[in-house]
């Protein structure tokens, strides 16, 4: 619809009679092709003309032929249709549970395994649906879940907020990575105190991880020294393996080993960090994204505290 200049809105039914009468240039047949009353198309018309301020048609010979007006009149008519109709289409996606688009936010330390797991065996099963994608920091997907800009984050630690829905995915152990020939490296586990004196690789603050290491560190009760301050896990394990100095980082997967580096894991039963799903559970959130929501909490069942981890 569009608002005229004397600020009544021009209705759908308007817009559409007045594109095909332009198409028809006749009355009659325009109505024949509407399935209205000619009366009813032509006061209609006349309302159309009166609130824009123009004539659109000259009446010649009882015809109606297009004039300058009714061709600006026409170019906005079809692309103010075509907007409904397109907006119309997006929203009956988002509301079709097998279709539209996930929002979808994840850390770089999961974007090698978890999310595309998840991903592929969705899209197997609900084949229509599809997927914007953000790789962030956690206190990054916090701000894009709270300004509404992504439906769901995979995460971690749990964002902040009594308005954010926290379902816990998966629990990963934490460990010592010290490079492959180093002192410390035949252990079968670790006291994270045996390694006070030793530089640390780390995420860069605000970083959640980075958060879990300074607290790991000071209930061990030192503050690290710091060699190093990066932004992905990756980052860290390499320059491990280059002898930089040793890290806190998630057991990785068998697949995921860094070369040169060898995982000692930590004794302190807080040495975890929880992956979940956030939503913000202070708008309704569209079929689609409720459906992929509950379909990676029931992928991810099992016992686990409700924690950031």
């Amino acid at each position: 619809m569009r608002v005229t200049h004397d600020g009544r809105v021009a209705t759908l039914d308007e817009l559409e009679w007045f594109v095909v009468l332009a198409e028809t240039q006749h009355m009659t047949k325009a109505a024949e092709r509407l399935n209205v009353a000619q009366p009813t198309l032509s006061r209609a018309l006349g309302r159309l003309e009166r609130q824009v301020g123009a004539p659109l048609f000259d009446r010649t010979h009882r015809r109606l032929q297009l004039n300058r007006y009714g061709e600006i009149m026409l170019e906005h008519a079809r692309r103010s249709l075509a907007e409904i109709t397109a907006a119309k289409q997006r929203i009956a996606a988002l509301r079709d549970p097998d279709r539209g688009t996930v929002r979808l936010a994840f850390l770089h330390s999961i974007a090698a395994w978890l999310v595309p797991d998840v991903l592929r065996a969705f899209r197997a099963d609900v084949p229509g649906v599809t997927f914007e994608l953000t790789q962030a920091v956690g206190h990054e997907i916090e701000e894009l879940l709270h300004a509404g800009r992504i439906d769901v984050g995979l995460t971690s630690p749990r964002p902040a907020g009594a308005d954010v829905v926290w379902t816990a995915l998966h629990r990963e152990r934490l460990c010592l990575a010290v490079p492959f020939d180093h002192p410390l490296g035949d252990r079968a586990e670790i006291d994270l105190a045996e390694a006070r004196d030793e530089p640390f690789v780390v995420l860069r603050p605000p970083i959640g991880f980075r958060r879990i290491t300074d607290e790991l560190c000071a209930r061990a009760g030192f503050t690290p020294q710091i060699a190093f301050e990066g932004s992905e896990i990756a980052t860290m394990a390499g320059f491990v393996a280059g002898g930089l100095g040793v890290a806190i980082v998630p057991a990785p997967r068998p697949d995921r080993l860094e070369p040169g580096v060898t995982y000692l894991p930590l004794r302190d039963a807080a040495a975890h960090r929880t992956i979940g799903l956030a939503l913000k559970g202070d708008r309704p959130q569209p079929p689609v994204v409720a459906r992929f929501a509950a379909f990676v909490a029931e992928r991810f069942r099992r016992p686990a505290a409700d924690g950031d981890g």
